[in-house]
């Protein structure tokens, strides 16, 4: 998966697994090993490996509850002629018993060793052989028919035809049967053996004290995943439909942990067809492709803003085929999105999508020098046009992605170097550019200091730079930078001048603001300079701005600003009255109320003693 694709996906605050809670629950003497067969190597697995084995679960008495192996009445495999169908799991990934998620890791290829745990509290017995690879997880909703015996035999739940609905990782089953559940196929039956530490209360059935084990029969019937794309359960994505089938890799990733390959997880061409409701009483239809699009679906490119940003959250995990049920809350919907007519503002809203295929950027793999350049230069064009129309972080994501493109890239000779340096340059400014708009000043700084190490001459470098120090009120190192475009290439004079008149302006527009703050602070108690002091730090902070930006195709703002020069160069100083707080002035920021504090009590000092 591509960084920036990754990073666009919602974060999740890092909470205790559930292998995590079974850890702790381990006490000396619980868990041993012992030795059967040396294995070879040194390496021993780690979580994130997939671990393929064979295992007999045994109770202490010896009876054998379940096998892989074939004199154990495993299955047969083709691969692993003779020796029964293995396990395969993801360590950290897949659930499994704590006695082998401790003693797998500990273990080397081709080792037989005897685990002996008291973690038997959830054991599973397949029935019937379930379909597909998926296994539900916290927050999926499950129909499972249900029924349950003690130990002893005694009937505690009767099995009934209609299926028992809930709501997975919710404490709506207990314990162990949903660990077991957990593990299973769609259509797959299963007995799951619960011991008492893993039978907690639940709507499901009501647990007496005596109770040592539940027997459970289950049948899983459905299950629907269910993903909180925010992590707070306000965009929720119910896949209602499966797409197409996915391949065995797919399936490995997907216990990985991560997303399946044949979603449009990068920036692609999309072809959907969508229903859009309000989640009103009456729940409104606004849209909906087939009637008012004459059966046409919906074609647009993901990571270009063109469509409402929960909208494309949610496609970009949906295989083809695929048909989800998306609930979106207004600021993932249309309050930042032109609203369709009859979706009010602050509108919650549902869309049925459906996926119907995509394409995936051309892959640069094999392409010749030009043939890359040309690509970098579309991809460069897009964000230039995002840019325009103020989607900055949009525009500097694609600025981002060539940037990456770009370590796989070796010229070959002198002049493809050349052409290559500059292409990098440029769109390391780009990114600069975009950070300045975005308010990141000290980003922007980082990322033309990339380009002035490599050319210290750089004028655009020195030009950007130079913004970037303005929007962060570092006035005289950005007063340098525009002075040194002139010394390193004359053509720029007309470009610096400009900027240096910004720069003026800029120093003015601080000036005066703190004027302003300061007319009446030496009427206040000493008692009150504190508060004031604050209220003029926090003023202070709404003056950055920041300049437009310089590009090859965005430079009207220059051009306005070049108008004025020649009449602005005859402007006076206006600070000359006032040479004694001059340099605090001009230091806005941070410094103002160190400053502001040291005047005040100099002024009250002197007024004391005068």
């Amino acid at each position: 998966m591509d960084a920036t694709e990754q990073n666009r996906l919602p974060k999740k605050k890092k909470s205790e697994t559930e292998d995590d809670k079974r850890r702790k629950k381990i006490v000396p003497g619980s868990l041993l090993k012992a030795l059967v067969r040396p294995g070879g190597g040194e390496s021993s697995p780690v979580d994130g490996d997939q671990v393929i084995y064979h295992r007999t679960v045994r109770t202490l008495d010896g009876v054998v509850v379940e096998s892989t192996k074939l004199e154990c009445g495993g299955e047969a495999d083709e691969l692993f002629s003779g020796r029964g169908l293995p396990i395969r799991d993801v360590l950290g990934k897949s659930k499994m018993i704590l006695g082998l998620l401790e003693g797998i890791p500990t273990m080397h290829k081709g080792e037989i060793a005897m685990i002996a745990s008291d973690d038997l509290g959830v054991v599973k017995k397949i029935l019937n052989e379930g379909e597909g690879w998926e296994s539900p997880r916290e927050p999926y909703e499950v129909k499972a028919r249900i029924s349950a015996i003690s130990g002893g035999g005694q009937v505690i739940l009767s099995r009934k035809e209609e299926p028992y609905f809930f709501t997975f990782g919710k404490s709506e089953v207990p314990e162990g049967l949903e660990i077991g559940i957990g593990t299973m196929a769609r259509k797959e039956k299963a007995v799951i053996y619960v011991r008492r530490q893993y039978l907690t209360e639940s709507p499901l059935m009501d647990i007496a004290q005596d109770l040592e084990e539940v027997h459970f029969e289950v049948e899983l019937v459905h299950f629907i995943q269910v993903r909180d794309m925010l992590g707070d359960g306000r965009l929720i994505k119910r896949r209602i439909q499966d797409g197409r089938d996915y391949s065995d890799l797919q399936c490995f990733i997907n216990l990985l942990g991560e997303f399946p390959m044949d979603c449009p997880l990068q920036d692609s061409r999309l072809s959907v067809h969508y229903k859009g409701m309000l989640l009103n009483e009456e729940k409104t239809v606004f849209y909906d492709s087939r009637i008012e699009n004459n059966d046409h679906p919906l074609e647009f490119s993901s990571g270009e803003g063109l469509v409402p940003e929960g909208f494309e959250m949610c496609t970009r995990l949906m295989l083809p085929g695929e048909i989800a049920l998306v609930t979106c809350p207004p600021d993932y919907a249309y309050d930042k999105f032109p609203r369709p007519p009859g979706v009010p503002e602050g509108a919650h809203v549902r869309w049925e999508i459906e996926l119907l295929s995509f394409e995936t950027p051309r892959d640069w793999t094999g392409l010749d020098f030009q043939s890359i350049m040309n690509e970098a230069e579309n991809i460069r064009s897009t964000g230039n046009r995002l840019f325009k129309e103020g989607k900055f972080e949009l525009a500097k994501a694609k600025y981002e992605k060539v940037l990456r493109e770009f370590n796989h890239v070796n010229p070959q000779d002198d002049e493809e170097g050349k052409v290559f340096g500059d292409a990098r340059n440029m769109l390391h400014l780009n990114v600069a550019a975009c950070l300045l708009k975005m308010g990141e000043w000290r980003k922007s700084l980082e990322t033309c200091n990339k380009v002035l190490e490599a050319k210290p001459g750089h004028v655009k470098g020195l030009y950007r730079r130079g913004m970037a120090y303005m929007a962060g009120g570092e006035y005289e190192d950005a007063r340098n930078d525009f002075n040194m475009m002139v010394k390193v290439d004359k053509s720029s004079e007309a470009d610096a001048t400009a900027a240096l008149l910004k720069l003026k302006q800029k120093e003015q527009e601080a000036e005066s603001k703190a004027r302003k703050q300061f007319k009446g602070l030496f009427d206040k108690k000493p008692g009150e300079i504190t508060e004031v002091g604050s209220e003029i730090r926090e003023e202070t902070k709404t003056i950055e701005e920041i300049d437009e930006t310089k590009d090859d195709e965005i430079e009207e703002e220059e051009e306005r600003t070049r108008t004025v020069v020649s009449t602005e160069r005859k402007r006076k100083w206006s600070e000359k009255a006032w040479p004694i707080t001059k340099n605090v002035m001009v230091q806005i920021g941070i410094q103002v109320g160190v400053a502001l504090l040291g005047v005040l009590i100099f002024q009250f000092v002197s007024s004391r003693f005068t």
